[in-house]
């Protein structure tokens, strides 16, 4: 068993105050501490891996979680605007491979992930799926998430590279 997979991967999120609180994932996993919330860009750790849906490489098992994982929670207004701050920060930009939506605002649509399924998706993906369990347990649809994309994050948790997460999702597209 590899050594690191004795502690959590480190999740953070940027929340730019955008969402409606009451159902704002972030904000719940900040009070489970499952995940750490900054409100400036400036703040979050360097050299993690951004969950960024427009980058040109998938997220896969090669890649190295150990400086942890950021999403944005804002709009895409916000993330322009704070783009030229993120490079500044030499992170790492995946992109989640296909899966869909466990929660009740996007049940069922692709790529329409909130902050606990990007992160959730992305702990699974690495190996981590009692932490992606756990993070999915403080949500009465969390269940639904991992039911619904079991057969391939499990197929997405076994892949080599970037390369074969992108041949493997052309299955499920």
């Amino acid at each position: 068993m590899n050594p690191t997979k004795n502690r959590d991967i480190p999740l953070y999120i940027y929340h730019a105050g955008q969402c409606d609180p009451k159902k704002c994932t972030g904000r719940k996993m900040a009070r489970f501490d499952l995940a750490h919330m900054y409100d400036r860009i400036s703040r979050l750790p360097r050299s993690a891996i951004l969950l960024d849906p427009m980058a040109e490489k998938a997220l896969s098992p090669a890649d190295n979680p150990g400086k942890g994982i950021i999403v944005l929670d804002c709009s895409w207004e916000e993330v322009e605007r704070v783009f030229p701050e993120l490079e500044k920060l030499h992170l790492e930009h995946r992109a989640l491979p296909y899966l869909l939506a466990g929660n009740p605002v996007n049940f069922g649509r692709p790529f329409k992930l909130n902050s606990a399924e990007a992160f959730a998706a992305s702990l699974y993906i690495f190996g981590y799926k009692e932490q992606a369990e756990k993070v999915m347990s403080k949500f009465n649809w969390g269940h639904s998430f991992l039911e619904l994309n079991r057969e391939p994050l499990e197929e997405y948790s076994t892949a080599k590279n970037s390369t074969e997460i992108v041949e493997m999702q052309s299955h499920y597209i």
